[in-house]
């Protein structure tokens, strides 16, 4: 079983190693595109380094719809050709890829019309999915089908009667998105890249005008590096403005920030057996299926205050309330949200003033010899933007390189999981752990659950849920830290797991238990351990107040009142 450890130790060889010789292609920035690039990379045989100045997928990365989807909406903005593509890479993802990691998920999408709008809907719908069909990637999804009303009332009887004349039932795929790139990383290392996150760009190396690497600050150690490289890669997404001013030059291209929030609410608030899909006067709003939860979004407005930290107003929320609730028999209120979670996406700036109509594909630039830059995009069509941003590169490398192999290329945990998922009855009768839990460490991590096995083999207590989160055990706390690289306690609760988000307290009941797992393998005395704690409640508490806030002004005021990291 191919596998890779990001651990404390290989952090710390990984920067010194990056540092010893120069590199092939440097990628800064680990969010998929800046990961996917970096495996694509390695996997062409190139020396291949990628730094974080935070955590994986610590931006946009881990704070979008958590959909693998070939965006239905585009079709109707004649987008044919987006749409194709990210059909071809959903079903790749889907069948080849990433099994254990991308699910299928059904939506329903009410109808409000007789006759034009079910031929008009449903007419995209199947265009939808013959293109996925033609693709040759679609057959691990059902077909659509058209529902009446009181078909749809039994498919989904949270809905109001009024609220619809007929239904039609499609399918698209989701994943949990950190958990994704955290897998990227590490198969790009198991393949041969070196990657350090809290590893900070600071400024570029030049020679003349040519960018010949980075100067790169360990956040956590304090110590400074110099890495070389033949060609280095800007994959930093809503940041991309800012690490090109470090290079002196103007963009060909510049990227604007467009906030989308979401809700998490129990499952059992929302009486359905599908997701749905409803429009509404700007965009479209999702109501996904989350485990034992919904996740409810999104907005798409304009964000220009801090970048790392997108906050959710009281406004945010109240409009995603007010649009469910206008088809919803019996309302959400706020005392139903667990969770809320902001994230940015990255458009190309300068087709339109309307953040919901820049583009979504991406972008491609040289600005200056020896730098790449890639931006835009979505999440389902990173494994092309990241072929793309390699092949701009293999450009200016003075020698052959071979074609992008990544379409063949399954994530770590993908070989032999659907075996593994066949034999998990006898795996939870080995292991004494009831087989719930077992198929919910296969859909995490695939045929690497086996490690996080072995840990509870080694320790059983590892084998119990974590305090106050039992969709988790705590040996999932140990493995973030010893093998997916989690430096803090926040990298563990907000993208390892979901528990910021999948909890009333927003993980502050399980903070203390989580540290003191992290502990021996971080090297945490119990002052460090205090520190991660009281960090974490105050996070919480910061994010509470801004979404108790009534705009965006005051509600990124809130959100800034709690420091960014943790001092060691």
């Amino acid at each position: 079983m191919r596998t890779a450890i990001l651990g404390p130790a290989q952090r710390v060889e990984s920067l010194a190693s990056m540092a010893e010789r120069e590199l092939d292609v440097l990628v800064v920035g680990a969010g998929v595109v800046g990961a996917g690039t970096a495996l694509d990379a390695a996997t062409r045989g190139l020396s291949t380094g990628l730094v974080e100045a935070r955590d994986w997928a610590s931006g946009t990365s881990s704070r979008s719809s958590k959909l693998i989807h070939g965006g239905l909406r585009y079709l109707e903005m004649l987008d044919f050709a987006l749409v194709r593509e990210a059909l071809k890479e959903r079903g790749l993802l889907l069948e080849r890829l990433a099994p254990h990691l991308v699910k299928p998920v059904p939506f329903l999408y009410p109808l409000q019309h007789k006759g034009w709008e079910r031929l008009y809907a449903g007419s995209g719908v199947a265009m939808y999915d013959a293109m996925s069909m033609a693709r040759g990637h679609g057959r691990g999804l059902p077909m659509h089908r058209h529902l009446t009303r009181s078909h749809a009332l039994r498919v989904a009887p949270c809905l109001k009667k009024g609220a619809l004349v007929g239904a039609l039932q499609y399918y698209d795929a989701q994943m949990d998105d950190a958990r994704y790139v955290a897998t990227l990383v590490r198969t790009a290392v198991a393949y041969g890249a070196r990657a350090a996150n809290r590893a900070r760009v600071t400024g570029f190396l030049r020679e003349g005008e040519r960018v010949v690497g980075a100067k790169v600050q360990d956040v956590e150690g304090g110590g400074e590096y110099e890495i070389r490289a033949k060609q280095v890669v800007n994959a930093t997404g809503v940041w991309t403005d800012d690490t090109q001013g470090m290079v002196g030059e103007r963009g060909q291209f510049h990227v604007r920030a467009s906030k989308g929030i979401h809700l998490v609410v129990p499952r059992d608030r929302i009486h359905s057996t599908t997701g749905l899909i409803l429009r509404t006067e700007k965009s479209v709003l999702f109501v996904i299926p989350w485990g034992r939860h919904w996740i409810v979004g999104t907005t798409d407005t304009d964000w220009d205050l801090d970048k790392a930290h997108p906050a959710a107003s009281s406004a945010d929320i109240d409009y995603l309330l007010e649009h469910v609730n206008s088809v919803l028999a019996v309302p959400l209120t706020r005392d139903d949200v667990q969770g809320v979670y902001a994230g940015l996406r990255p458009l190309l700036a300068g087709e339109s003033d309307a953040t919901s109509k820049l583009s979504r594909e991406h972008t491609v630039a040289h600005p200056v010899p020896g730098l790449v830059v890639v931006a835009g995009g979505k999440y389902t069509t990173y494994r092309v933007m990241a072929k793309d941003a390699v092949d701009a590169a293999v450009h200016g490398l003075d020698m052959r390189v071979a074609e992008c192999v990544t379409e063949d290329v399954p994530l770590l945990g993908a070989e032999g999981y659907r075996a593994l998922w066949n034999a998990r009855a006898r795996i939870a009768a080995r292991t004494g752990l009831h087989v719930v839990r077992v198929e919910h460490l296969l859909n995490r991590y695939g045929t690497l659950a086996e490690e996080v096995l072995a840990l509870i083999a080694e320790n059983p207590s590892l084998g119990e849920p974590l305090v106050a989160a039992d969709d988790y055990l705590r040996a999932e706390i140990v493995y973030a830290a010893s093998h997916e690289g989690a430096r803090h306690l926040d990298d563990v609760l907000t993208r390892r797991t979901r528990i910021s988000i999948e909890t009333f307290d927003r993980g502050t009941r399980s903070a203390r238990d989580a540290a003191q797992l992290m502990a021996p393998v971080l090297g945490w005395d119990k002052d460090q351990i205090e520190r991660e704690v009281q960090h974490y409640e105050k996070r919480v508490e910061a994010e509470r107040e801004s979404q108790r806030q009534p705009d965006d002004l005051t509600a990124d005021a809130a959100r800034l009142g709690a420091p960014d990291i943790v001092p060691l």
